[in-house]
C-alpha cells in the first residue's frame, strides 16, 4: 500500500476528481517566478543538472545554425522530444519541495515513466506543429525571397533590417500563431499529466481553458518566459541558461498549481454545486 508521501498516493489522489480552472491576478506569474527561484536554491543540485542539459541543447542548436542552418530544424525536433522529458523531472522537484519532501535527482529523471503513453501523444501533437511552423516558414521566404534561400548571413540580416518590415510583419505573425498554439496547449499540460495522471487529450484541452479563461495573465506569463530566455540566449555562450531553464521549469510547476485545481467530491460522490475557492 502506497504510503501518503508516496508521489503515486498523490497522483491516485487527484485522478476523477472534477478540474477547477481558478481565476488568477496580474501578480501571480511574479510569484510564480519567485517560488521558482526558491525552489532551484533548495534543490540546486538537481537544477544544475537540468540548467546544463537545456543550455548544452542551446549551444548544439546554435552552431547547428551557424555551421548547417538547414539542419536546424530536424535538430530542434530532437530538442522537442527531449525538453518535455526534462520539464518534467523540474516539475517533479517542485511537487516534491511543495509535499516538504527532499530532492531527487533519480526520482525526477524517471518521474515520466507512467505518463509515458500521455506524453508521447502531446510530443507527437507538438512535433506535427513544429514541421507546420517550418513549412509555413519555409512559404514566408519563398514569397519574400524570390532569388532563393537566404544563407545563415541574410536570414539575421532579413529578420533585423528595417527595410524588410513587412517579411518581418508577415514572419512574426505566422510564428506567433504556431507559438500560441504550443505555448497554449503545453503552458499546464505537462505538470497536470505529472500531478494527475491525465491523458494528453484531457491535459491540451484544460490547458487551452485555462488561456482563454485568463488569457491577460497568460499572455503575461508567456511574455515573461520569452524575454528571460531572450536575454539569456543573448549573452555569450547562453550560459545564463543553466539557471534560467530549471527557474522556469519550476516556475511552471506553480503555474500549474495556481491555475488548475481539484473540485471537492462528496460522500455520494457528486461534487458540490459551488466552487473551491482559488
Amino acid at each position: 500500500m502506497a504510503t501518503p508521501d508516496s508521489p503515486v498516493h498523490v497522483v491516485a489522489a487527484s485522478e476523477g476528481a472534477p478540474i477547477v480552472i481558478r481565476s488568477v491576478g496580474w501578480q501571480e506569474p511574479l510569484r510564480w517566478l519567485a517560488a521558482g527561484w526558491r525552489d532551484i536554491r533548495r534543490a540546486w543540485g538537481v537544477a544544475l543538472f537540468y540548467g546544463s542539459c537545456f543550455w548544452l541543447m542551446a549551444l548544439a542548436l546554435a552552431w547547428v545554425f551557424r555551421a548547417s542552418p538547414e539542419y536546424t530544424m530536424s535538430l530542434a525536433s530532437g530538442c522537442l522530444l527531449l525538453g518535455p522529458f526534462l520539464a518534467m523531472g523540474l516539475y517533479d522537484t517542485s511537487r516534491r519541495l511543495e509535499l516538504g519532501l527532499a530532492p531527487d535527482l533519480g526520482q525526477s529523471i524517471t518521474c515520466w515513466d507512467k505518463q509515458l503513453a500521455s506524453m508521447g501523444m502531446l510530443v507527437l501533437v507538438l512535433i506535427v506543429l513544429e514541421l507546420l511552423w517550418g513549412r509555413a516558414s519555409l512559404v514566408v521566404f519563398a514569397v519574400f525571397f524570390n532569388t532563393g534561400m537566404p544563407s545563415t548571413t541574410g536570414v539575421v540580416q532579413a529578420l533585423f533590417s528595417v527595410d524588410n518590415w513587412e517579411f518581418i510583419a508577415v514572419y512574426s505573425a505566422v510564428g506567433g500563431v504556431f507559438a500560441a498554439l504550443v505555448f497554449g496547449s503545453t503552458v499546464v499540460s505537462l505538470p497536470m499529466m505529472l500531478d494527475r495522471g491525465t491523458d494528453a487529450m484531457t491535459a491540451a484541452i484544460t490547458s487551452l481553458r485555462v488561456v482563454t479563461t485568463q488569457t491577460g495573465v497568460l499572455v503575461l506569463w508567456g511574455l515573461l518566459i520569452v524575454l528571460l530566455v531572450a536575454v539569456a540566449l543573448l549573452v555569450p555562450w547562453q550560459w545564463p541558461l543553466v539557471v534560467v531553464g530549471p527557474w522556469l521549469g519550476c516556475a511552471s510547476w506553480h503555474a500549474y498549481r495556481a491555475c488548475v485545481g481539484s473540485q471537492p467530491v462528496t460522500a455520494e460522490g457528486a461534487a458540490p454545486a459551488t466552487r473551491s475557492p482559488a
